[in-house]
């Protein structure tokens, strides 16, 4: 037991501390870590615990949460909630502390501007392994998404009018067999 909720910690702060763009960024590196490397959960117990994770109330890496409770119960959620908290909170507060001392300075901007793609790549990562995961039919899915956040980055319109249309037509084309 103490060997899986090692190997629990080992394999979740370092997701932690990639986890640029919120929880989220790390949906990709998480699968592939819990379902092809480690071989806790399968793809399908994963989407299932991700959909879990989704719809309660809380942090969306409640996720590695619920994984760390599928192989080790209460201390593995323990386990894997203190490891996706405690690394990347702790560099947070040492980076916070320095880089609110050199605000405005033309490294500080640049960087700042330089880390935002990183963010958004790993984002649309872990967006793109849900879709891949969730269907055969990732194509039209991707269409989907795509035209989405063109619209959401082009107009000035709120995101979950996007997400409610993408919705409905990925429920449509469900409905007609796609």
């Amino acid at each position: 037991m103490i060997e899986v909720l090692l190997r629990l910690a080992l394999v979740l702060a370092p997701i932690s501390l990639a986890a640029f763009g919120g929880a989220a960024s790390m949906y990709a590196p998480l699968q592939h870590q819990a379902v092809d490397v480690q071989h806790w959960v399968t793809l399908r117990e994963f989407l299932d615990l991700f959909a879990v994770s989704r719809v309660t109330p809380g942090p969306g890496s409640l996720l590695g949460t619920l994984i760390g409770w599928k192989i080790a119960g209460f201390a593995g959620a323990v386990v894997a909630t203190l490891a996706l908290y405690v690394p990347s909170s702790t560099l947070v507060f040492a980076v916070g502390t320095v880089w609110n001392r050199h605000r405005g300075k033309k490294w500080h901007t640049a960087l700042e501007a330089g880390l935002a793609p990183v963010g958004a790549g790993l984002l649309l990562a872990g967006v793109l392994t849900l879709v891949r995961a969730l269907s055969e039919h990732t194509s039209s899915i991707v269409v989907i998404l795509a035209v989405a956040a063109i619209m959401a980055w082009r107009a000035k319109i709120h995101p979950f009018i996007f997400l409610l249309g993408g919705g409905v037509v990925c429920y449509i084309l469900y409905l007609a067999g796609y």
